[in-house]
This record gives structure tokens, sequence and C-alpha cells, in this order.
């Protein structure tokens, strides 16, 4: 059944790399296996279904790896990592990352993880959806925003921030339900990354003077308006 999705696990840790190698290979997955930052980069390019990536790497650590592949690489990319902070997961998600998985983790949580990002990743969009906000342009099949032919560079989880509050056109989100859709219900939600994203993708949007759609609703959340 997942002899189709395809792995990249990324860590200098031999015993790591083995086990989750075992681990997903007996799962039926296809498994690749990088021990640094550079072999990850070559690797990533070859088109896995998601990469499980260590952050704290000799040389090309995590971080690196991830803002050198997300322009290329459009597949989930999850986080392995002894310990994280706040400031490490904005860190992380303005890279282009999705998830964080803190060691010593459960095989179990992350087999359901990888599969809920997987799933959630190959949901088959039947035909080009696209809608006009303005000068706006949002595709919803290629996952971009463009205005004047011009694609904005989104991180996977701006673009998933507009795509959702754009469906929902006028509806406020708070930001534990943006949270809770976008990075999952098994996840703990953090005001402080949904409003370093918002910071972000509004500053992107101003650019193309599309700021104005992206509106903030005070003590209640943000919406997306005509």
């Amino acid at each position: 059944m997942n002899a189709m999705y395809k792995i990249l696990v990324v860590d200098d840790e031999q015993n790591i790399v083995s086990l989750l190698r075992d681990y997903f290979e007996m799962e039926g997955y296809e498994v690749w296996t990088a021990k640094n930052g550079v072999e990850a980069l070559e690797k990533a390019l070859q088109g896995p279904d998601i990469i499980l990536l260590d952050v704290n790497m000799p040389g090309v650590d995590g971080l690196e790896v991830c803002r050198a592949v997300r322009d290329y690489v459009t597949c989930p990319i999850l986080f392995l990592t002894a310990k994280v902070e706040d400031s490490d997961k904005i860190s992380g998600f303005a890279a282009g990352g999705d998830d964080y998985i803190l060691k010593p983790f459960s095989m179990e949580e992350l087999r359901a993880r990888v599969a809920a990002h997987i799933r959630r990743e190959h949901r088959v969009r039947s035909e080009a959806n696209v809608r006009f906000f303005g000068g706006l342009r949002i595709d919803y099949t290629a996952c971009t925003v463009s205005a004047e032919d011009e694609v904005l560079e989104l991180t996977r989880k701006e673009y998933q921030i507009v795509e959702l509050l754009s469906l929902n056109c006028g509806q406020v989100f708070d930001k534990e339900k943006i949270y809770e859709k976008i990075w999952g219900y098994d996840a703990e939600g953090d005001s402080q990354v949904i409003a370093e994203h918002i910071r972000r993708l509004r500053a992107k949007l101003a650019k193309v003077g599309g700021e104005a759609h992206l509106e903030t609703v005070w003590g209640m959340g943000y919406r997306w308006v005509k």
C-alpha cells in the first residue's frame, strides 16, 4: 500500500538512520538515506514524497538544507530534533518545514504523522481551481499566488494560510484554529508561530499591493476579504 511513497531520511547518527530505514521499509515505504546535509541536498532533488530531516548536523545543518531545497521541493519536511524552543519552531517553519518530531520519538507516532502529511500532500484535485482577488491570482491546483504573472515566493505554510483563508473568504480564523487546520490536530498551538507567518506573508503581499486581502480582526483573528 505504501510502496509508492518514498521517504528521505537524513541524520548523521547511523543508528537512527538504520532504525528508521528498517521500520519504514517494513511498513512498505521506499526509503532513501543521507548522512549529512550535502547528501541530503542531492537526494532531495530526486523527488521524495516526504523528508525526515535532522536539525543538528555538522556542516550543512537541517535548516540550511530546508531553505536550499524548498523552492524546488514541495513535499512535506519533518524536522527531527532533541529539543525545540519557540524560537526554533519559528526558524524551522520560516525555512519551509512542516512539523517537528522530538527525539526520542515513538515510532508509531512518527508513522502516523508521516502518513497524515502524505495524505494531505496527495489529496487529489480533479481539476484546476483558480480564484481572483483584485490583482491577485490564486491557483489552488498549482498551489501558487501570483500578481501580474509574477509568482510570489511563499513557503508551504504561507501558501496554506492563504489557501485556508481565501477558500473561506470573510470567515474569521483565530490563531489556534489556523494552527489546528494547517499543522494538524495533534500539534500544540503556538500563537507566536502563526503571528510570525502572518507578518511574513503580509510583507510579501504588500510588495504586490495585495496586503489588504489579509485582514486582522483585532481580538479575534484573521480573515481574507475581497
